[in-house]
């Protein structure tokens, strides 16, 4: 399938509720509002194809940013390849959820998610942080450093509450993930989760919400999912 023939696929897939669901969070015109099972059909006609996803992610068009995601070499793409991708995610759909999630199956993942997070920059810190919540959760804990990621709990601790909103959310299920997915450092995390407490998000203008890492943590305690790890990042 070349480039003209996945766009065509994926307007005729277009539903207009979808796409309504998707403008409510933040996705902008163009986007024909496609389902995310129903990619699975074209993927399998693509296959990987990291041109071709280069190609689809250049359109701005939330869909086919979104299976530029799925088709995407992540050990083909550099560090300027990421930077390129994440200036072009304008919400969190597309930082946390397509670029975080495929940097996530790159070999300079930690690199280039510690770089973002240290960036200041709202999309960037939530992606990298994200990156990390795909990392824990699947890669064995023995590919991590413990002292770096007790000292990345200290950091969230320590700002979270001053972090931009979109951050908020990626640290805030940071600690969570720590907590549920890497054992060594499931009391840290646990303990982080109640000197921080709830973490108060804004939804929209009018209200806002409270994350409260603590309580998700023992509910994982509870049903027996501490070092629960995923078999895939990407569907």
């Amino acid at each position: 399938m070349d480039f003209e023939m996945v766009m065509q696929e994926l307007e005729t897939l277009g539903k207009e509720r979808t796409k309504k669901i998707y403008q409510s969070n933040g996705a902008q015109e163009p986007l024909f509002g496609v389902a995310t099972g129903q990619m699975k059909p074209i993927f399998r006609k693509t296959k990987i194809n990291q041109p071709l996803a280069e190609q689809l992610y250049a359109t701005g068009n939330y869909d086919a940013m979104y299976f530029a995601g799925i088709i995407a070499d992540p050990k083909a793409m550099t560090v300027a390849d990421f930077d390129r991708w994440i200036d072009g995610a304008y919400f969190y759909m597309l930082s946390d959820f397509v670029v975080a999630v495929t940097l996530a199956e790159a070999n300079i993942a930690q690199e280039v998610a510690d770089k973002w997070i240290a960036s200041g920059d709202e999309l960037r810190m939530s992606a990298g942080w994200s990156c990390y919540c795909w990392l824990l959760g699947n890669r064995p804990d023995a590919e991590f450093s413990e002292s770096k990621i007790a000292s990345m709990l200290d950091l969230v601790k320590n700002t979270i509450h001053d972090a931009p909103e979109r951050a908020k959310y990626a640290m805030n299920n940071f600690i969570y993930t720590v907590g549920v997915s890497y054992v060594p450092l499931h009391d840290q995390a646990f303990e982080t989760a109640k000197a921080v407490g709830p973490v108060e998000v804004d939804v929209d203008k009018k209200k806002s919400k409270f994350l409260i890492a603590s309580e998700r943590i023992q509910t994982a305690v509870d049903k027996g999912q501490i070092g629960f790890k995923r078999k895939h990042v990407r569907c």
